[in-house]
């Protein structure tokens, strides 16, 4: 054990630098990944450092914030970058300063920052590179999984907004019964303009292997074969002129700080990820200070403070929230699909960011949001698209379970690995527990 971890100082283990400055009107269209205080926060054309990058966030809420990358980069002047790793494993580096308390050394005084120079005499613990490779390739193996199933989630999310796009914005299922031949196809505007209705083939933007087939002749007879005019434009005939409210409720329950505890899940807005209907991350409520939202699995979360961030997910399990955060549910079982995807749309963020009240920290209220004017098909069609993503859902909210089982597992095992305390042999056991 003794030969195979040594003491030195941290300046002995890898060199640091200031980031470059790159102001927003100097940066270029290009592939080069922008590394900042919290990671990739854009793209240029020109590489200032290769790769691998390691980056340390080096003041305010950034503070020891680490950040990796494959790629070569360009870092800001907001990160500390490693400019050499000195023989030692990049990933490793990456992974060590992620654990790296870096708390003890800060040089501001309003806000947190961070100077190279006050870390290099620090002490450190680390093993030799042979084993550096083994932790980082354990580590990483742990990491791939998570990102594969998030990846996973993603196309399974796109492939419900497509469905959602298709049948309820561009209602390409109505087009193709206006082609089809009497008595279906009647066009546009009624009888006889079947000449002036678009031609499409029934789609099916589902793929084969996500738990739904190609549209059947049953899902199409849901659909009119004409448009009529409304207040919203043409919509199809049949549907009705509705609001969000018609379709989507919030629920107003809330929990005391007496009721809260630690086996009590918490979703605040800073564990919402942007442009995302999967959590990625969470919390538990014991010590919180003040009451909080309650809600249900399956449930909507709307982020209403400063909407144009985009935070929109369906619940994995029960627990509550931030009341910064509308807790919302369908009026009716069958709308469960059109409610989720209507509020999760970049119209209804939109829509919500123009509503907004507050210069510094905006926010929209639910009976603004209940008032966007939405087309309401018949609730047969709205079940039949709620029973088609549930198995969607579903799978979604299984790999948001299995991400955070694997990340929970990561995160108790690499400051054990990285300290030495736990050997992979070990690791590789408990993970197989796992």
């Amino acid at each position: 054990m003794s030969s195979e971890w040594c003491d030195i100082a941290f300046g002995d283990f890898i060199a640091l630098q200031r980031g470059h400055d790159l102001p927003d009107q100097e940066r270029r269209p290009g592939t080069v990944p922008i590394l900042g205080s919290f990671g990739v926060t854009g793209y240029h054309d020109t590489v200032k450092a290769k790769a691998p990058g390691v980056t340390i966030g080096r003041s305010g809420a950034s503070f020891g914030v680490a950040a990796y990358t494959e790629k070569d980069y360009w870092p800001l002047n907001t990160a500390l970058y490693v400019t050499d790793f000195k023989d030692n494993d990049p990933k490793f580096v990456f992974y060590f300063l992620k654990l790296f308390n870096f708390s003890g050394y800060n040089s501001g005084s309003a806000q947190p920052s961070l100077n190279r120079n006050n870390l290099y005499g620090i002490p450190i613990r680390v093993p030799s590179k042979a084993i550096q490779k083994c932790i980082a390739n354990f580590v990483s193996a742990l990491d791939d999984r998570i990102a594969l199933l998030r990846a996973s989630n993603a196309t399974l999310e796109a492939i419900a907004q497509a469905m959602f796009k298709s049948w309820f914005v561009d209602f390409d299922p109505v087009h193709a019964n206006a082609s089809l031949p009497s008595p279906r196809g009647r066009g546009v505007g009624g009888e006889g303009e079947i000449g002036k209705a678009k031609s499409f083939p029934h789609p099916s933007p589902l793929p084969a292997g996500e738990g739904v087939q190609s549209m059947s002749e049953a899902t199409a007879a849901l659909f009119p074969d004409s448009f009529e005019e409304s207040e919203l434009g043409l919509v199809p005939r049949g549907w009705r002129v509705g609001t969000l409210g018609d379709i989507a409720k919030t629920v107003k329950k809330q929990l005391q700080p007496s009721a809260l505890h630690s086996e009590l899940h918490y979703v605040g807005l800073e564990h919402i990820p942007r442009k995302s209907l999967s959590l990625s991350d969470w919390g538990d409520a014991e010590g919180l200070g003040s009451a909080k939202a309650a809600f249900a699995k399956d449930d909507i979360l709307f982020g209403k403070l400063r909407p144009y961030f985009h935070k929109v997910v369906i619940a994995p399990f029960d627990g509550v929230c931030s009341t910064d955060i509308l807790v919302c549910q369908s009026t009716k079982p069958a709308y469960y699909g059109l409610a989720a995807m209507h509020l999760f749309s970049k119209t209804l963020i939109d829509y919500a960011e123009r509503l907004s009240n507050g210069a510094k920290m905006p926010r929209v209220n639910w009976k603004d949001l209940a008032a966007y004017p939405i087309c309401v098909p018949p609730e047969a069609l709205a079940a039949n698209y709620s029973e088609i993503i549930k198995p969607i859902i579903s799978r979604m909210m299984a790999n948001v379970h299995q991400a955070q089982t694997l990340a929970t597992l990561r995160d108790t095992l690499l400051p054990r690995l990285i300290s030495g305390q736990l050997r992979l042999p070990q690791a590789c056991a408990e993970l197989e527990e796992a």
